[in-house]
């Protein structure tokens, strides 16, 4: 019997044709099954033994560390959370800011993390600036114009008092990839060396992260996306002055150094390291699903390999697309990422559109702001489904219209 393919071992990708792995990746059955079996093996050492802590103590460690290596930052400055917004958050709201600070955001970031920041500026009496970013839509044929023009964005709306800057890795409507090396290299250049939190909801097991982590101040993601893992778990890399300058707003068990010293006159109770941002009790199954699609991805290539995949079907579908009349796609050439997001002339209604393909097992999404249809290729994703979406599309309109 021959082997099932990573694609085949995915039971959601067995009956459609699937273009939303930026909202959520399907599961493989491997993983599935290792959540299933460590809730076995949990329930049979019993859930509040001492039988079960050195288990748990090994599937915490043992997929952090797998973590740390993809990531390439250390393992001690990284941190489970539940998502990418706890991820972005819990470590933002114990940075010290001060009255007039100055926030720049930029236009592209997801509605959570922007939310996040009117808050704390609204507590804390900070001013907000918007990075214009949605604009630069000139796609992977001039990456290099792309990246000079976020820099030149960059000088022009930071202020003296700017103490954060806010911006995806991968923009999650545009698919344009930031130059977070630069942009990281600019800010502790800065006079008042700004915080750089970056959204990495689009950009983990999805483009080369290995070095990029490492310059942000907070670099937050999920397994349930491009990682092909389950919800509910995520990780945040932090650098050392996050971990030394933050302390932590939501506070729970897994924060401190001690359980049996929290009644102590004891004035830093909280660990060092990125577990001082974990809070309390959760779902340890999902660490080994999680590791187990990161092992499969991993047994498919590297993420170079990846990429370069990605970047390839993605170049086939954009073309195609662009051939279309009346689509008009919002990167002026290929993208640089497997996302693809663009507008149909003469139609009011993208969700018409969306409803219309699943109707016929085509899966793609409406982006709320800008009101965009988005649709995202990965390594899973074959030319036939290309296809199929292409020639959908394509009688669609031919159906409707448009003028």
């Amino acid at each position: 019997m021959l082997p099932i393919s990573f694609k085949g071992n995915m039971p959601a990708l067995q009956n459609k044709h699937y273009f939303n792995y930026g909202g959520q990746g399907p599961l493989p059955t491997e993983s599935l099954n290792a959540i299933t079996t460590s809730w076995q093996i949990i329930q049979k050492l019993g859930p509040f033994t001492n039988d079960v802590w050195p288990y748990i103590t090994k599937e915490i460690i043992s997929t952090k560390n797998l973590i740390s290596e993809l990531c390439g930052v250390p393992p001690k400055r990284i941190a489970f959370t539940e998502n990418v917004t706890s991820g972005c958050v819990l470590p933002l709201l114990g940075l010290p800011f001060y009255e007039g600070d100055h926030l720049l955001i930029s236009d592209c970031e997801h509605p959570g993390i922007v939310a996040a920041c009117k808050e704390l500026a609204r507590k804390k009496s900070l001013k907000i600036g918007i990075l214009p970013v949605l604009k630069l839509c000139n796609g992977d044929d001039n990456k290099d114009e792309t990246y000079t023009s976020v820099l030149n964005l960059i000088d022009k709306y930071i202020q003296k008092n700017t103490k954060l800057v806010v911006l995806s890795h991968l923009l999650w409507n545009t698919g344009q990839i930031m130059p977070i090396e630069l942009i990281s290299k600019k800010l502790k250049e800065h006079s008042s060396k700004p915080y750089l939190l970056v959204d990495a909801a689009q950009s983990f097991c999805h483009i080369p992260i290995k070095g990029v982590c490492d310059k942000a101040d907070i670099y937050a993601f999920t397994g349930h996306k491009w990682a092909y893992g389950p919800e509910g778990l995520g990780a945040v890399a932090m650098s050392r002055r996050v971990l030394e300058e933050s302390n932590p707003t939501l506070i729970g068990w897994k924060s401190l150094k001690a359980e049996e010293s929290i009644y102590v006159n004891n004035n830093i109770p909280f660990h060092s390291d990125g577990r001082r941002f974990e809070i309390a009790t959760s779902c340890v199954p999902l660490l080994s699903g999680l590791r187990t699609s990161l092992l499969m991805l991993t047994n498919e290539g590297s993420e170079t390999d990846h990429f370069l995949k990605i970047k390839n079907l993605s170049s086939i579908l954009w073309e195609r697309l662009n051939a279309i009349k009346n689509i008009e796609l919002v990167l002026k050439s290929a993208p640089p990422s497997g996302i693809i997001s663009f507008t149909i002339n003469g139609i009011n209604s993208p969700e018409e559109v969306v409803n219309h393909l699943g109707q016929k097992n085509l899966w793609i999404r409406v982006l709320e702001d800008p009101k965009w249809l988005r649709a995202c290729v990965h390594i899973t994703t074959d030319i036939m489904e290309i296809d199929n979406l292409v020639n959908a599309l394509s009688n669609f309109i031919a159906d409707n219209k448009p003028a």
